[in-house]
């Protein structure tokens, strides 16, 4: 089953990359699930993007960049007069607020050798080769705050936000930029839901109904509380009723006078 979902996803990941989309694509849901998240968000790799500005003998890498919606058209700009990549971080742009920071660099997605379906059947390649595809923004949650930590810097995002994402091409040879993708659609993160709004019950209960049922768990455990208790006294009341009615019989045995062996 789990094979047969995704062989079709490849399926139609093969469909959009064989009309050349020029900008990041969010994950369909059968490469994954609950996406976005809070904090992150699931692009599909640009596969198959730049294969018209691929020359042999070169070397190329990928830069992704994100901002937030909010950031105006003139800071979107990715690179310098001179065509050179942004190295903006996620500080610089306070989160992408004031502008694209580079959140992401991976190597160019082969489109000549796509992996083996055997593979994608065992169920302990399966991450590996989604990974080939898909790349998430905002999973590194140590980066900030780790001082030897040398890579591109990929932080959470922030919650109910919207963010837009673009793909560079990056001669690494030259240090320049070599193709780019339009900035994807809005994509916006999920919101968190309050403590009183999240449904922890089956059934979807109201925020009445669990007060209700809070009440009567804790009615039930008094009563079988003060049931235990009287159960509890009635069996040492019986135990020290037994007691007592066997030491006054010892008592009574005791002081009955005994009769006296007459002596002939």
């Amino acid at each position: 089953m789990c094979s047969l979902w995704v062989v079709l996803a490849f399926c139609c990941l093969g469909q959009l990359c064989a009309g050349q989309s020029l900008k990041p694509q969010i994950a369909a849901p059968q490469l994954a699930t609950n996406n976005p998240t809070l904090t992150t968000v699931a692009l599909e790799k640009p596969f198959c993007m730049f294969d018209s500005s691929l020359y042999p003998n070169k070397s190329y890498v990928i830069y992704l960049y994100a901002m937030k919606e909010l950031a105006s058209a003139i800071s979107s700009l990715v690179t310098t007069t001179n065509s050179k990549p942004l190295n903006s971080t996620f500080q610089q742009t306070s989160g992408g607020k004031l502008g694209p920071y580079k959140a992401a660099m991976f190597n160019v997605p082969n489109c000549a050798s796509p992996p083996k379906f055997t593979d994608v059947g065992d169920v302990n390649k399966v991450s590996d080769v989604l990974k080939q595809y898909l790349f998430r923004v905002g999973d590194d949650g140590t980066c900030l705050y780790d001082p030897n930590f040398l890579a591109v810097c990929n932080p959470p995002l922030t919650p109910d936000t919207t963010y837009r994402f673009k793909y560079v091409l990056v001669d690494s040879t030259e240090g320049i930029m070599k193709d780019q993708t339009l900035w994807s659609d809005p994509i916006k993160t999920r919101r968190a839901k309050l403590p009183l709004k999240i449904d922890t019950w089956p059934g979807r209960r109201s925020g009445g109904m669990i007060v209700i049922t809070s009440i009567l768990s804790v009615l039930v455990f008094l009563l079988l509380a003060g049931l235990l208790a009287s159960v509890s006294s009635a069996v040492m009341g019986s135990e020290a009723s037994s007691a007592e009615t066997k030491h006054k019989s010892q008592t009574i045995q005791q002081s009955e006078p005994r009769p006296q062996l007459s002596s002939e």
